[in-house]
């Protein structure tokens, strides 16, 4: 499997460092708030990447963080806790919060046929762990005490930009947007560790440690809780784009520096989901959620079929008018489906060979949309109906679209639901009431034995890619 590391800015052949073992670390949530649908693209990818292991044959440990404490509304660390500002607007405790929040993230998940992670572990639940790592930082002489907070101290490594070509002048005060100046650091690209008493002094949620009584800072937890669970190799660490810098930057150097060796060899990162007025956000009033698609009446695997349609490194631009266009296709995708005949042999040497196919395209970088591509190439194979269901089943478990539980709906639906005459005949297909209308315009041509037009409408049918089948009683249809 080819996949682009970050931190090299090429693609690579992804090798574990135990062979067929996957340790998987993703950035979850900070539950102050509903996810919106940019949030769950990333969530989106991670799943596919984590499911094409798993189908490769991988056995994979997926760990994944809950930001309930300590995540503040500017990269500079500065500005509001966001977890104290959602309490705020809610009038409701930190912790009633993120419980809410966290249970709507995962309904959400399910809504989009999200795994959940193997282990799932809020913030809070390990201050011991950040405490223990901030105490061995501090002895090796990474960290230093400022201002009664604990800060990383950047100057002492080699290299601190490994993400990106940043130039000194880039944290400048000033000249970064979220970054103000704070004068407890010894250098501008210095991070917060821990936070005391000594500032943010209507923090609901503080700790006893070795400098106060006081909280981590966001950075701290992700490191902490993959050394929990995973151990001091990480094979892959997943999030969005956003948070290469400063937030997975910062967590490779405290990690590096407390272990004292390279921490994960590989980075995924996914871009963002715009809209026509930039990156989506919730504080720019585009708040779409999971909950507002089903309210306008869109099933969510809509949505991620939209997402599997464009790869995970390239800006994908939402609108309503996008989302329509994937929507016709995915019904259409379901309806070609349903049209497929149930029961019969599987064709052993076809379906390896559609399978390799879908394999080679999520192995070259985890192309979603090559993916989808082979999904249609699979309906157009010169195999058997039972070698395409069974292939299409099989991928399904990687693309997560429910294709053959909603391809038998529409079957069920078409047979109870056919159009017909009043003279008895039927005509059932696809569950496109366009050309069922057309069939049964036919069958009145027919029997006012206007043959030509009948001909007519079996011959524009049939440049539609729409295949009849005349019986006694009605027609039946299926698109070729």
């Amino acid at each position: 499997m080819q996949i682009y590391n970050t931190l090299s800015r090429k693609k690579e052949t992804f090798v574990p460092m135990e062979p067929g073992k996957v340790k998987m670390y993703t950035c979850g949530p900070t539950v102050y708030h509903f996810a919106h649908i940019g949030n769950l693209r990333s969530y989106i990818m991670e799943d596919v990447l984590e499911k094409h292991f798993r189908y490769s044959g991988y056995d994979v440990t997926r760990v994944m963080n809950i930001t309930d404490v300590g995540h503040l509304s500017s990269d500079g660390d500065t500005g509001e806790d966001k977890m104290l500002k959602g309490a705020k607007r809610e009038q409701k405790s930190v912790m009633d919060i993120a419980r809410f929040y966290t249970d709507a993230f995962f309904a959400d998940c399910q809504a989009l046929n999200i795994k959940r992670p193997d282990v799932v572990e809020p913030a809070t639940n390990c201050i011991d762990d950040y405490i223990h790592i901030i105490q061995t930082l501090i002895e090796k002489g990474y960290a230093y005490r400022a201002g009664g907070n604990i800060y990383f101290d950047t100057a002492k490594l080699d290299q601190y930009y490994v993400f990106n070509d940043f130039d000194a002048e880039d944290l400048a005060v000033g000249v970064r947007e979220g970054v103000e100046e704070d004068s407890n650091k010894r250098n501008k690209n210095d991070f917060v560790l821990w936070f005391t008493q000594s500032k943010f002094e209507d923090q609901a949620l503080k700790w006893d440690s070795p400098w106060g009584v006081g909280y981590p800072g966001w950075h701290i937890e992700c490191s902490g809780i993959s050394m929990k669970y995973l151990g001091e190799g990480l094979d892959i660490h997943c999030g969005g784009i956003d948070n290469a810098f400063p937030h997975h930057t910062n967590e490779i150097a405290q990690s590096e520096a407390f272990l004292g060796h390279k921490w994960c060899n590989y980075w995924f990162h996914i871009l963002h989901l715009n809209t026509s007025s930039g990156k989506m956000s919730k504080s720019k009033g585009e708040f779409l959620t999971v909950s507002l698609l089903k309210e306008k009446g869109y099933d969510p695997l809509v949505y991620r079929f939209f997402c599997l349609q464009s790869h995970y490194r390239k800006s994908l631009v939402f609108s309503w008018e996008n989302l329509d266009n994937a929507a016709a296709a995915f019904h259409k995708l379901i309806a070609r489906i349903a049209g497929l005949k149930e029961g019969g042999a599987v064709e052993e040497d076809a379906f390896a060979a559609l399978k390799e196919k879908f394999l080679a395209a999520l192995d070259n970088d985890l192309n979603t949309s090559m993916a989808v591509t082979v999904l249609y190439d699979v309906l157009k194979a010169g195999c058997s109906d039972a070698t395409k269901l069974a292939a299409i089943a099989s991928f399904d478990e990687v693309l997560g679209l429910d294709l053959i539980q909603k391809a038998a709906e529409l079957r069920k639906k078409n047979a109870s639901q056919s159009a017909s005459s009043a003279g008895g005949y039927t005509v059932t297909g696809e569950g496109d009431p366009a050309i069922d209308a057309l069939l049964l315009q036919r069958y009145e041509a027919k029997k006012a034995r206007n043959f030509a037009e009948a001909d007519r409408i079996r011959d524009e049918l049939k440049a539609q890619g729409i295949e009849i089948a005349d019986a006694r009683d009605g027609v039946s249809w299926k698109r070729v």
